[in-house]
């Protein structure tokens, strides 16, 4: 008889422990089921209720921070995660600084720059050419986690732009990014020397363990808030068609534009949005301010 899964696990540590109004709970069974889910997803398939250790928190946080999770969604679980934690008596496994996680505090829009650039000395310590080249790509085409290392260069590579298919994106949304310069171009040819027709992920590895490498290379390397590389990249961009540099570096807020840029500025934002894959303009506030 196989031994009983983590998820079912924490729906009995949940049972067992009735903390709360009803939805509390509910929301919590909700959360901590989800969180089961995604630890196996990143590669943690041999977990209990008590081998919950800061690698999984970490892991789960920076898997939610890629996935464009908001700071309200990733506080909520880190409450289900500490409440995790104290019933297996280990609460020293989660900071009780959620800043120490890089999490910020709870805004919708603020401009505080969130962007970083890819530290070349970080980078080099990654020995894992896949991964060096799957971080690249997030820093120069704005690309989140998952697309960076299911990344076709032959199949994305459309000369002077790259398509990406639905299924590396978030929602399904196949979406188009200009390729611009010359660093772009040098970087996808070294992807289509290392991938050939594959992707950024070795022959031999599946998606959740490449992830899982990825997940254990950046923290090696203390690059574990590349998020902020999207940040970036739409920051460039947004300089790049206005001329003007993004409230979050220091550029006009948006009443002090006139009629004029206020149009350019509204139709820059929609493009970039389109290029992060996001829907609306107005999540361009998270990435450039307003």
């Amino acid at each position: 008889m196989s031994a009983p899964t983590l998820k079912y696990q924490l729906k009995q540590l949940c049972a067992r422990n009735r903390d709360g109004s009803h939805s509390t709970q509910a929301n919590r069974l909700r959360i901590l089921a989800l969180c089961a889910d995604e630890l196996k997803a990143l590669g943690f398939v041999q977990m209990n209720t008590h081998s919950l250790k800061g690698k999984h928190v970490a892991a789960l946080v920076q898997h939610w921070q890629a996935n464009d999770k908001s700071t309200a969604t990733i506080k909520n679980r880190m409450a289900a995660l500490r409440w995790w934690a104290e019933k297996i008596n280990k609460p020293q496994v989660i900071a009780k600084d959620n800043g120490f996680y890089g999490i910020d505090r709870r805004q919708y829009v603020t401009n505080e720059d969130s962007s970083r650039t890819l530290n070349q000395d970080k980078l080099n310590i990654i020995q894992n050419e896949h991964i060096q080249l799957s971080l690249q790509l997030q820093a120069a085409f704005g690309l989140r986690r998952e697309e960076c290392m299911k990344f076709q260069p032959a199949y994305a590579d459309q000369g002077d732009h790259l398509k990406l298919k639905p299924s590396w994106c978030k929602g399904g949304r196949e979406r188009m990014i200009p390729i611009r310069t010359e660093a772009q171009r040098q970087l996808l040819q070294q992807c289509h020397a290392l991938a050939g027709s594959g992707s950024m992920i070795p022959t031999h590895k599946t998606y959740a363990q490449q992830l899982r490498m990825y997940t254990y290379w950046t923290m090696q390397a203390k690059l574990d808030k590349n998020h902020g590389l999207r940040h970036r990249y739409a920051q460039e961009r947004y300089a790049e068609l206005t001329g003007w540099p993004c409230p979050k570096q220091g550029g006009p807020v948006s009443k002090q534009l006139t009629p004029e840029q206020k149009a350019l500025d509204f139709k820059v934002r929609v493009q970039i949005s389109n290029e992060l894959g996001h829907e609306r303009e107005q999540v361009t506030a998270v990435y450039l301010g307003r």
